[in-house]
């Protein structure tokens, strides 16, 4: 029997430090998009099974787009150790490269928190990734500080989704990077939203769906 969409192929993607377990929810026949999702901080029980990852996989899916998720090295069944985003960044890079191997689609990154904070190192400059969603953009989290000047550098479409009320990042925090980000560009803040949308969960997948609406025109209507 043929898979269909919503099925889900369940691999290993062939990392630099060894394999990254991986899945693939199928997408239908004529897809415009092929998509990439990752996942928040490893240390902090980050894995490709986040609800905010799985909720953004679905919004995405709904229009017939296939979407990837995997494991950083060191989470789940993937092998390596945590390498402090630095690794991390050509783990993306691997499943992106999968990703424009597999389909000859462009594709949309999303990021939730740590995967979008070090997967936009490696979707801005890939030659396949026509548009960036960051969701939860965290300015500082695990006593770090994260910047995004990257985001001035490239006139891909841009997506920002936060909650007002995020613990990783203010408002103002967050206009500012919007401010310096190149056009096109959009940032949703989502009232009373805390950084995981604890009971805001739809209003981030109706943002992703009216942006992904905007970008690939009328024609982008869910499919389930």
């Amino acid at each position: 029997m043929s898979l269909r969409h919503g099925s889900i192929e369940s691999f290993f993607l062939e990392g630099q430090a060894g394999r990254l377990e991986a899945l693939l929810n199928l997408g239908v026949p004529g897809a415009q998009y092929a998509c990439l999702v990752c996942h928040p901080h490893p240390l902090y029980g980050g894995t490709m099974h986040n609800k905010v990852v799985f909720h953004t996989m679905k919004a995405l899916n709904a229009f017939g787009f296939p979407v990837l998720r995997f494991n950083f090295r060191g989470v789940g069944t993937s092998a390596g150790v945590h390498d402090n985003g630095q690794g991390e960044i050509a783990d993306v890079q691997v499943a992106l490269d999968w990703l424009a191997e597999r389909f000859a689609l462009p594709v949309i990154f999303a990021g939730f928190s740590f995967g979008a904070a070090i997967g936009l190192r490696a979707a801005v400059q890939h030659p396949k990734v026509e548009a960036l969603i960051s969701i939860g953009t965290p300015l500082n989290a695990e006593g770090r500080k994260y910047t995004y000047e990257l985001l001035a550098e490239s006139s891909k479409p841009k997506l920002l989704i936060s909650g007002a009320a995020d613990e990783f990042a203010t408002p103002a925090q967050l206009e500012e990077v919007f401010d310096g980000a190149a056009e096109p560009k959009r940032l949703v803040m989502i009232p009373g939203a805390d950084h995981f949308f604890a009971g805001h969960v739809d209003e981030m997948r109706a943002a992703i769906r009216d942006w992904v609406r905007e970008i690939v025109g009328p024609a982008a209507t869910p499919v389930v």
